[in-house]
């Protein structure tokens, strides 16, 4: 559906430009990648802030650049090493892209960051906001973006009458009209700060906001509602039966996903879905023996662990079960391995297999 989006004149263009950059001059965060923007460091700090808040990023940046010094470094790295620096930031497609996308640089561009808009959108992971976000805030090229806080300080700006997935084309349309071609850097960083700090989902704080006398949601008194929203269907909730196997050396058996799809290269406590009329010790035991071809004793209720993704939720069910019978085999995962519970901060987990470990270190009624 084609929405007619309000043009700005070009004076009120210049207004905007200039009362969002003296904000941002007063008001700008001050952030390790713009302290320092190399094109490495601003990369990496586009694609951790996709889908994950500033607060969250800054320690598993000031990590990152310290163990992955630089492209070379990340393209030589190991995946699993990789994925384990990337545990409990969610969406691990991104580690998986960022290790790719540095081996295609060194293979193609000598290490060296490519500067121009097809070479940055050719490599895994980025779209057309995050090339946008990238050469702007490292090279000063004039790209626009429509990151999510962008979408709604646009949608405001305008009184979007739609949501913002109905109307993408007119606002990259608008992210581009606006944007300020002598200072693209220091202007899409403002209006991401801006969403950040001012024109936030709830509550935003208009009276602080450069854009006030602009803002079609705030002079007619629509702030609070826009912009819009889809209606959604409420999340499909799976139930999991999970085994933490033990052997009788107590070494317990963990297995690794495949590289590709939801928690891709990631090791787990093995288990599946729970089927119709099933308990969840007869899922544990149906699961491992269809997964790894072993037989196991189900014990104690561990902890169950619920747990929401961005399309569906799980509750994981975890029990303690012995092996009895057979040889382990890696029938629907790349790799298994017996290890000890201290060896498992050597693998990166998922965040509710994480909690597991924590329960298994001190189980639930004990004092850590």
């Amino acid at each position: 559906m084609e929405v007619l989006v309000k043009q700005f004149s070009p004076s009120q263009r210049q207004q905007l430009r200039r009362s969002l950059l003296e904000w941002y001059g007063q008001q700008g965060r001050s952030l390790p990648w713009r302290d320092q923007p190399t094109p490495y460091r601003v990369w990496i700090s586009e694609v951790m802030l996709q889908q994950t808040q500033v607060k969250t990023v800054l320690p598993y940046f000031e990590q990152w650049m310290h163990q992955f010094r630089d492209i070379p470094s990340l393209a030589q790295a190991d995946l699993q090493t990789v994925l384990k620096a990337w545990e409990g930031l969610g969406y691990y497609a991104r580690a998986r892209n960022l290790h790719r996308s540095a081996q295609q640089i060194c293979d193609r561009h000598q290490g060296e960051f490519p500067k121009t808009y097809d070479e940055v959108l050719a490599l895994p992971g980025i779209g057309r906001s995050t090339a946008g976000g990238i050469l702007s805030a490292a090279f000063g090229q004039a790209y626009p973006l429509l990151d999510g806080n962008v979408k709604r300080v646009l949608a405001r700006l305008i009184a979007l009458p739609v949501p913002p997935a109905k109307a993408l084309g007119q606002l990259w349309d608008l992210s581009a009209e606006i944007l300020d071609d002598q200072h693209p850097r220091d202007f899409n960083q403002a209006i991401m700060d801006l969403g950040a700090t001012c024109c936030t989902p709830k509550n935003p704080t208009c009276l602080l906001c450069p854009w006030r006398p602009f803002c079609q949601a705030y002079q007619t008194h629509q702030q609070q509602q826009l912009p819009m929203t889809e209606s959604r269907s409420p999340l499909p909730h799976k139930q999991i039966g999970v085994a933490v196997i033990w052997n009788d050396r107590q070494q317990i058996l963990i297995d690794r996903r495949p590289d590709e799809g939801l928690l891709g290269g990631l090791w787990e406590f093995p288990g599946g879905k729970l089927e119709a009329g099933e308990s969840y010790q007869d899922c544990v035991r149906r699961e491992i023996r269809e997964e790894l071809a072993i037989d196991v004793e189900v014990g104690d209720h561990l902890m169950t662990v619920t747990h929401a993704y961005s399309h569906f939720k799980v509750s994981l069910h975890v029990y303690h079960c012995r092996h009895v019978a057979g040889d382990p085999q890696p029938l629907e995962s790349q790799e298994i391995r017996w290890v000890t519970l201290d060896e498992l901060d050597q693998f990166p987990f998922p965040k509710a297999n994480s909690k597991i470990i924590a329960a298994l270190r001190h189980p639930p009624g004990e004092s850590p």
